[in-house]
């Protein structure tokens, strides 16, 4: 059992979690994943460690109530616990020196983008962050991510924040610009990472892409995050969730994660019917 130590709500949907997890936080590294089940009825998920608090022993948590299970993990409270968890899991971020690393974050995914911001400001590189939502009120850690970079942008698709638009049109800005770029890390939908692979391409910068959003059981055994990586078959859960984003086929990727969308709305009414007549 892993207790809640704190819970925030940073977005419409969107739920910061610290949870007690002293074996976790000892080892975990940017780039690394818990897979838990709120409950002994549960499914499995993944979601990425945001940060780690010694002083406490625990892992942060952030997360967008989608489905069933986040909803449920969304609903406890200071003091509940969280069933079974185990990590660290996954390949952590390869960090080194680049020289000049732009992080593109989009939505939820800038939960996952600022432990790696973070890591590679560390290492001595310079870092540039582009973060977007959809609104303002969907934006998050906005205040963290520009701690950790030399400089950050902002974009909200209806402009109630930052620049309007996408945060792909700002790095293609970037990479248009005077200013080199060595390595580009996106993290977010995966559309999103296919148009900023498609966009570095042309340009022969090096892109990394976390395909943690597809990711489903964490241990290789359901297959639903196979991913086909420069020919091969690969598994976002351990092999991953880290790839050169030049070497997946995002078309394949994004179709298998249409696979289930029917069964994740019914599971989700079911979950809803239920707690209403409970309620």
């Amino acid at each position: 059992m892993f207790k809640v130590l704190s819970k925030e709500r940073l977005a419409e949907n969107v739920v910061s979690l610290l949870v007690e997890a002293p074996l976790i936080a000892g080892k975990a590294k940017p780039g690394q994943f818990v897979i838990l089940r709120v409950d002994e009825e549960g499914e499995r998920i993944p979601l990425t460690i945001v940060s780690v608090d010694d002083s406490r022993g625990a892992i942060r948590l952030i997360f967008q109530e989608v489905g069933r299970t986040t909803m449920k993990l969304g609903r406890l409270k200071v003091g509940g616990y969280i069933s079974d968890m185990v990590g660290p899991l996954g390949k952590p971020t390869e960090v080194r020196n680049h020289g000049h690393v732009v992080i593109v974050g989009g939505g939820v995914g800038v939960a996952e983008a600022y432990p790696v911001a973070e890591a590679f400001k560390s290492a001595g590189n310079r870092v540039t962050a582009i973060i977007g939502a959809r609104s303002k009120d969907l934006l998050i850690l906005e205040d963290e991510m520009r701690r950790v970079c030399d400089s950050l942008y902002v974009c909200t698709d209806d402009g109630s924040k930052g620049r309007r638009g996408f945060v792909t049109e700002v790095l293609k800005e970037l990479l248009e610009g005077d200013t080199p770029i060595n390595l580009v890390y996106a993290i977010g939908p995966a559309i999103m990472m296919k148009i900023v692979a498609d966009l570095t391409r042309p340009y022969g910068v090096h892109t990394m892409v976390s395909l943690n959003p597809i990711m489903v059981d964490g241990t290789g055994m359901c297959g639903a995050c196979r991913v086909t990586v420069g020919g091969q078959t690969r598994f976002a859960c351990v092999d991953g969730p880290e790839f050169d984003a030049h070497m997946v086929d995002f078309q394949e990727l994004m179709a298998r994660q249409r696979m289930y969308l029917d069964k994740e709305k019914r599971a989700l009414e079911e979950y809803l019917r239920r707690e209403s007549r409970i309620g």
